[in-house]
């Protein structure tokens, strides 16, 4: 009974607002189904690394004095040492992705390009609040709306905040819903959300198919040749996708794998959601920054379209852009539910896939591009 109270005393109270931010997380998860294979993972991390001598973190061990923690373990081997976790993770959804709607219209790699424009501004903002150059590189990487992209390259720039980063990316990358809709009616009318874009699938052959994610990566890596490691697990689980010989692989990329690192990874995060390392003044301007580039990649998406547009005789529906970000397949989904509320028949699904499977492809070609910029 003394231990406990003895511990109880120990609690800090930053720790006990993690235990609130764990608690947060897990409330997300269950009740709002936001991103719960990796929220609700990294909420109850959250918790056990802020329990006062918490055996997850490190041990003592009679005999052999203090060893790793579990969780400890897994960061320092999956992230530090290899980031094998968010590489992995790029097989599986790389297996999950069919990029045939992008391949009968080519042209929506534009927008998938456009609508990276938040990764570089909140770069900039973030230098100008003051982060170091790498720590505002990572927190500017948010806004590949890609969670293992942003793991991947705060961890290889060595920011301090790879905690918030993570939380910030997938809490967003969660709340595209929200976010995305009232961005998109702030910047365009009714009129131009009803635009109707009729769509005739082209044909898509098996040897486009096979050829494409081999072609990606190899043009990937001449051109950011640090994106290699990023674009090419992803493209590989695509091929194994498209082969047609490996089956059972491609299931359990797209499953076992997929879930199972994914799990893996959210407990593993949540060593850097240590009350001493998360609550601070820093965490803040993260959150809001990333949310700042959240929407200016919906902002840059749609401005682009409506350039576009300009010089175009078969217009394009603006939201289109919108549908460029990396957060597969929510931002789709928001687009064809607003195609639909300005026209009940304004169907705009598979043009708004094409985008949102080109942005998986930008934002993992943007990490290595920035990791070739500021290694």
């Amino acid at each position: 009974m003394d231990f406990l109270w003895q511990s109880v005393v120990e609690l800090t109270w930053q720790q006990l607002l993690m235990f609130c931010v764990g608690g947060l997380l897990i409330w997300l998860a269950i009740k709002k189904n936001y991103e719960p294979s990796l929220l609700l993972p990294m909420g109850f991390g959250s918790i056990l690394v802020n329990l006062p001598s918490s055996g997850v973190l490190n041990q003592i061990t009679e005999g052999v004095g203090e060893t790793q923690g579990i969780i400890q373990w897994l960061f320092e081997t999956g992230i530090e040492a290899s980031e094998a976790f968010p590489l992995l993770l790029f097989i599986g959804i790389g297996a999950m992705i069919d990029f045939g709607p992008l391949l009968a219209s080519p042209k929506m790699f534009l927008f998938g390009a456009a609508a990276q424009l938040g990764i570089f501004l909140t770069i900039i903002a973030g230098v100008v609040i003051g982060f170091d150059l790498h720590d505002a590189a990572s927190i500017g990487i948010i806004g590949a709306a890609d969670g293992p992209t942003a793991i991947l390259v705060s961890q290889v720039l060595h920011s301090n905040y790879i905690g918030p980063i993570a939380v910030a990316a997938y809490s967003y990358m969660a709340l595209v819903p929200i976010i995305q809709p009232i961005t998109i009616k702030c910047i365009t009318t009714k009129q131009e959300r009803a635009i109707r874009m009729p769509y005739t699938p082209g044909q898509v052959s098996r040897a486009t198919r096979l050829l494409f994610p081999i072609l990606v990566t190899v043009i990937a890596g001449l051109v950011a040749p640090a994106s290699v490691s990023l674009v090419g697990f992803l493209m590989f689980g695509n091929l194994v996708r498209e082969c047609g010989v490996l089956d059972r692989l491609s299931k359990t990329a797209q499953n076992e794998l997929a879930n199972l690192i994914t799990l893996l990874l959210g407990l593993t995060i949540s060593f850097s959601m240590r009350a001493e390392q998360f609550v601070t003044l820093e965490t803040l301007f993260i959150m809001a920054l990333g949310l700042v580039a959240f929407i200016f990649d919906t902002v840059g998406g749609v401005l682009f379209a409506k350039i576009l547009n300009l010089f175009c005789k078969n217009k394009v529906n603006p939201m289109i852009g919108a549908a460029g970000i990396s957060a597969f397949p929510m931002a789709s989904r928001v687009v064809e539910k607003l195609g639909i509320e300005a026209d009940n028949q304004n169907h705009l699904l598979m043009y708004a896939v094409g985008a949102n499977v080109s942005g998986q492809i930008a934002s993992v070609v943007a990490g290595g591009v920035i990791l070739g910029f500021f290694m």
